[in-house]
């Protein structure tokens, strides 16, 4: 699955979009340097019922933005994107 397609089932699943969750944690400071991937984890786990991968997904946009490594993108493996920004303002204004 890639990285795009866990932010689009989780705003599926919780009515939020990526964006959303992502000024929800700075609210909450844990776009920090020093808070751990676990302690948000755990947030998303106890508010939101997101498991570890989907969780994932959400610390890398809280802890450094929407840009994934170009690796990713238009390989043939399982987390292969189409870009190297992911799409964060939902999935109704997503570009096709």
């Amino acid at each position: 699955m890639s990285f795009q397609a866990y932010l689009d089932t989780i705003e599926d699943q919780t009515g939020l979009t990526p964006r959303q969750f992502l000024e929800i944690a700075t609210t909450r400071g844990y776009d920090a340097p020093d808070v751990k991937a676990g302690v948000i984890l755990e947030w998303l786990n106890d508010d939101y019922g997101l498991g570890r991968g989907h969780g994932m997904a959400l610390v890398h946009v809280i802890k450094k933005g929407p840009r994934i490594d170009a690796k990713h993108v238009g390989t043939a493996g399982s987390h292969r994107d189409e870009s190297d920004t992911l799409w964060l303002d939902g999935k109704a204004t997503k570009p096709q």
